[in-house]
């Protein structure tokens, strides 16, 4: 069965966009195989690292004084797989806040809303060995281009919030993996 490595780093990380890359993450920390990561630090991504073709025809490059990212990589070939798991990622967090009584929050595809305001940023691409995903959930939010929400406002902590949604995803992963090795064909 496949297994999932995760792990929250204590360091300050930048994101930029150019994290999201195959093997970015067992250069960091050298865990190696399939891994969800979170870490704290600034997000700014430029239109020339950008993945989403959508922001980048909108010219919508992405800043956030402080996120919480989450980072990624399966060693898949099914885009739409990936596409899945980033949308795991997303519900477990969505799942999370409710859990801890934030409400007027919605979600729509792989972005959540808080009052409205954007919550996270998200997306999952493909690599020519692997499957990579960033969760960007905003804990500060002064400065950004548009109407956003954050951790800080909610009251929560990131680092409680980053590790128990590691251990959450993980959790879910595995018994996702584990309904696919319990049953017989008929």
């Amino acid at each position: 069965m496949d297994s999932l490595s995760t792990q929250f780093l204590t360091k300050i990380i930048p994101y930029q966009g150019l994290e999201l890359k195959p093997h970015w993450i067992y250069e960091t920390t050298g865990i190696m195989g399939n891994t969800l990561i979170a870490f704290k630090g600034p997000c700014e991504v430029t239109l020339d690292h950008m993945v989403d073709l959508e922001d980048v025809k909108k010219k919508a490059p992405i800043y956030s004084p402080e996120m919480v990212h989450f980072l990624g990589e399966w060693f898949i070939d099914s885009l739409e797989q990936g596409i899945l798991l980033q949308h795991l990622l997303v519900a477990s967090v969505y799942e999370w806040l409710w859990e801890h009584g934030v409400t007027q929050l919605h979600r729509r595809g792989n972005d959540i809303y808080y009052q409205e305001r954007k919550f996270s940023v998200s997306i999952a691409t493909k690599s020519l060995v692997s499957i990579l995903i960033h969760l960007g959930v905003n804990v500060r939010t002064e400065g950004t281009p548009i109407a956003t929400s954050g951790l800080q406002e909610m009251n929560i902590n990131p680092e409680t919030f980053a590790k128990d949604i590691l251990a959450r995803f993980s959790s879910d992963y595995q018994i996702w993996k584990w309904a696919r090795v319990k049953v017989t064909a008929r």
